[in-house]
């Protein structure tokens, strides 16, 4: 979530609907002006209460920026700090406007709830915004477009997101399903989870699809779903395959699976990760872990490629990491 231009898009279409008719040039220009001094701009209180999460979220993450020197009790105790510091700023923002649907998913998050809580509180947040706003698709027929609705496909990705972790893997191929066909460009990554889901289901037509429709845009989750479904298929030589192809596509993927690593608490969704890179693969493999976990051996099949255990080992050396 790229906070900060969303609030500039945000106040720049409200202020416009004001003015009345307005070039595309002029536009343009407005959003230049507000870039410029979005606070000037701030002019409801919809807007602050967005302004406020915005600087909340900005104020969580620069304050980790020191983590690594840290030892594991000062790490726990900071975050704990961060955490709460950032609920407090969801409770501000939802003071001045209560129908902030992201402050809501944010401070959901915040409390890192088991599964089950936190599934039932985010599908409480749905149901209420529900039952006010219809969901738009505009006329591009993406709701991503709407600066507006892009709130509504945050929720439904942390749902889906949450159905993985829960071991609800129907639901979260349903929700991420709808997520894709709301916003085919998928902004929010429906269509990662989607593939998680579809290996744990072991619906290889399914996977297909997926594929097809991802043609050209090969990426961790797909690939190390595509692993594990093969591997739970008993299809041992296209496993292996797959395997290398998983190895090859990511920087330290290898690393990444056999030596997951602590990934943060996505608020409110997933980050931007450079494809091909060391943190694309931490991501797919932390989103994984559920499916991984009912796939007891797969990690140890994997391992047990001496190629596959060099790449890791050699990642971790090359670049510090334990090993």
């Amino acid at each position: 979530m790229n906070g900060r231009e969303e609030l500039v898009l945000r106040c720049a279409h409200r202020r416009r609907e004001k003015i009345g008719s307005l070039s595309d040039e002029g536009f343009a220009e407005l959003c230049l002006a507000v870039r410029e001094n979005p606070a000037a701009f701030v002019d409801s209180p919809e807007q602050a209460s967005f302004a406020t999460l915005v600087s909340a979220l900005e104020t969580f993450h620069r304050a980790g920026a020191d983590d690594d020197l840290l030892d594991d009790d000062e790490f726990r105790a900071a975050r704990g700090r961060r955490l709460r510091a950032l609920s407090a700023g969801c409770a501000q923002a939802l003071s001045q406007d209560d129908g902030c649907l992201d402050a809501r998913l944010v401070q959901t998050l915040a409390a890192e709830l088991d599964p089950d809580d936190r599934l039932d509180a985010l599908l409480e947040i749905e149901a209420k915004a529900d039952a006010t706003a219809g969901l738009s698709l505009g006329a591009t027929g993406d709701a991503w477009d709407d600066v507006f609705m892009r709130p509504r496909l945050r929720l439904w990705d942390a749902i889906a997101r949450t159905c993985l972790d829960g071991g609800r893997y129907r639901m979260a191929l349903e929700v991420s399903r709808g997520v894709m066909a709301a916003s085919p460009a998928d902004r929010v990554g429906g269509r990662l989870t989607a593939a998680l889901a579809l290996a744990r289901l072991e619906d290889e037509e399914g996977f297909n699809e997926l594929d097809a429709r991802l043609a050209g845009r090969e990426n961790s989750w797909l690939n190390l779903g595509r692993t594990i479904l093969l591997y739970k298929l008993g299809r041992m030589s296209a496993a292996r395959r797959a395997l290398r192809g998983y190895d090859g596509l990511c920087e330290g993927a290898a690393y990444a699976l056999l030596r997951p690593t602590l990934v943060e608490v996505y608020l409110p969704d997933r980050p931007e990760a450079p494809a091909g890179g060391f943190e694309e693969a931490t991501f797919a493999v932390h989103e994984a872990e559920p499916v991984i976990a009912d796939v007891p051996d797969f990690v140890a099949w994997a391992d047990g490629f001496p190629w596959f255990h060099a790449a890791g080992k050699n990642y971790a050396e090359t670049n510090g990491y334990d090993w």
